[in-house]
């Protein structure tokens, strides 16, 4: 099928980008380059050497024979040309990436706040919007996050998406119905994320559109078997306090001899998925694509839960190395549970690639070998949810503690 890639050069755009071009379908990738943007504003660039676009399509063409198209489209803001590239190329489906996608950044100022909201709503509604002008039966599918339930479950396991509840009548009559999960945003992006889900169910209903909608854990590693094939096509690897997730953090923090750096307790419970697994759940989702008619498909696009602390010791045991916990920069629960429902791309046949040693000491061997590129000064997170951790008020005591445990 031709399938477009909105947001195509990023960290999970890219890798997907390349498996699907591999396994037949003809991809275009639509990117305004805003992530590269992003690494000049915060000069804190990619671990690994990334190379320009041009680059990156001239080496896939010579390695693998199949030739990638690029348009460089700001769709937030420039919706004409849009509908004229979607007009043009008629696609079967639509893979939406082009979200500005870290929390701490979204929260870094009132400017980082709004350009979140602005970037992210406008690009979900335009492409939304676009279809159904031009009448498109175009299957779009979008990565969201696990962050739209909040993290706390009472208990019970996220269902993927719908909540079956009762209403009472003043009669007494119990009605079974279906709702929307509610969400409980922890920051501006992943508010911008349960604004997409009331965009989605409205655009289905009103006109029909199929819509698969992928809430997604933290993603973990940093290349898949295509970024592998040559340094051209190597993934980004974000380490730092803005963009860095929690695990490939840790295992950068690790190669370099720099304490990991816990925030708050560590009692955070979240959900992971290697970056392979990533691309074969978004190819999953295009193969069972929802029905016309049929309301938004929801999958939670996760393979296992961790404590942020188990994980710093299971690097720390590993590496040697030494955890920090620091004040966390967030508001949020200092502990929480988190149990979710992910039965559908396991039933699909999704082979989840957990943590196993092997992989994690990939992910360091990476970041060994391109360790000249940190830049220490970076990896704290300076963003912070709130005035009063702005005007510096600690959170969590500071304190150092080795892999024995011992403070």
């Amino acid at each position: 099928m031709k399938v477009i890639i909105l947001g195509g050069d990023g960290f999970c755009g890219w890798p997907t980008s390349l498996h699907l071009s591999k396994v037949g379908h003809e991809v275009i990738i639509v990117d305004n380059l805003s992530r590269r943007n992003i690494d000049n504003e915060l000069e804190a660039g990619s671990l690994t050497p990334i190379s320009p676009m041009g680059v990156r399509l001239k080496a896939w063409q010579e390695i693998s024979g199949k030739k990638i198209n690029f348009y460089n489209i700001d769709i937030a803001r420039h919706y004409e040309q849009l509908v004229q590239l979607l007009d043009q190329e008629q696609p079967d489906a639509i893979v939406h990436f082009a979200e500005q996608r870290a929390a701490p950044y979204s929260m870094k100022s009132s400017h980082h706040r709004r350009y979140t909201v602005d970037n992210n709503i406008n690009a979900t509604h335009n492409t939304l919007c676009a279809i159904a002008e031009l009448g498109l039966d175009t299957h779009l599918v979008h990565l969201g996050t696990m962050g739209v339930y909040g993290y706390g479950t009472s208990g019970m396991k996220i269902p993927e998406g719908y909540l079956d509840i009762e209403v009472v009548t003043e009669d007494g009559e119990r009605i079974p119905q279906q709702i929307l999960y509610p969400p409980n945003p922890g920051s501006i992006y992943h508010m911008t994320k349960t604004q997409d889900q009331l965009l989605f169910a409205y655009y289905n209903k009103n006109d029909g559109i199929r819509i698969t909608d992928l809430h997604q854990g933290i993603v973990w590693g940093t290349d898949t078997e295509d970024t592998k094939r040559d340094e051209r096509l190597i993934n980004r690897f974000d380490y730092d306090g803005d963009y860095g997730t929690v695990l490939n953090r840790f295992l950068m923090q690790a190669a370099i001899g720099y304490p990991l750096t816990v925030h708050g307790t560590g009692g955070q419970t979240r959900a992971f998925i290697h970056i392979q697994n990533t691309v074969r759940c978004i190819e999953l989702a295009l193969q069972y694509p929802p029905a016309k008619g049929e309301r938004v498909k929801i999958l939670n696009q996760m393979t296992e839960t961790h404590r942020i602390r188990d994980l710093a010791e299971l690097v720390a045991e590993l590496t040697g190395s030494e955890v920090a916990y620091v004040d966390n920069p967030r508001k949020e629960a200092a502990e929480n549970d988190l149990k979710v429902d992910n039965r559908c791309f396991l039933e699909m046949g999704l082979e989840p690639t957990t943590l196993a040693e092997g992989l994690l000491y990939e992910v360091t061997e990476v970041a060994k070998k391109y360790a000249h590129n940190a830049d220490v000064s970076k990896i704290p997170c300076t963003s912070v949810w709130t005035k009063e951790q702005k005007a510096g008020i600690p959170q969590v005591k500071e304190q150092v503690t080795s892999n024995t445990g011992k403070t």
